[in-house]
């Protein structure tokens, strides 16, 4: 049983395991789900985690402040990009693969939005994107994270 908690996004989640090197290496004796991340992966490494959407409904969504998810992600955002034009739009240096298990959820990219179900996969790489649960129920999404180079 992994306990939920919530972190500097204001979302509850967990990481499940964290590597921090690439090639990982194997260890018999470190508990990789011990090893304390924040919202990024080390350098050259990798977290595993779960985030719970809660339902976001519009008049708390218009009182977020500006640019919420960038100051969340911090000095790991790509030096390149567009302007975000959501405050929970952001990108990391990243290529993160999402598994949603439970629920629905819309994820809002510079174009476009995109309304993903239980049992859909995307995969990121390093480009504007925001998680928006506008349904009534919760949505769990399970993340892969992966360190990369600056785009």
């Amino acid at each position: 049983m992994v306990t939920l908690e919530v972190g500097k996004s204001g979302n509850p989640g967990a990481v499940l395991r964290a590597t921090d090197s690439s090639p990982p290496g194997f260890s018999f004796t470190e508990d990789g789900a011990k090893k304390q991340v924040g919202f990024n992966p080390p350098d050259n490494g990798t977290s595993l985690r779960v985030v719970e959407f809660p339902p976001l409904d519009s008049a708390t969504e218009a009182k977020l402040p500006a640019e919420l998810m960038m100051k969340v992600v911090g000095d790991h955002a790509p030096a390149r990009g567009v302007p975000v034009t959501h405050p929970l739009m952001h990108r990391t240096r990243t290529v993160d693969y999402a598994i949603i298990i439970s629920g629905e959820i819309d994820m809002m990219l510079d174009d476009k939005t995109i309304h993903l179900k239980a049992g859909d996969v995307v995969v990121q790489q390093a480009t504007n994107h925001a998680w928006i649960n506008h349904s009534k129920e919760p949505c769990r999404v399970i993340f892969v994270l992966m360190d990369s180079k600056q785009p």
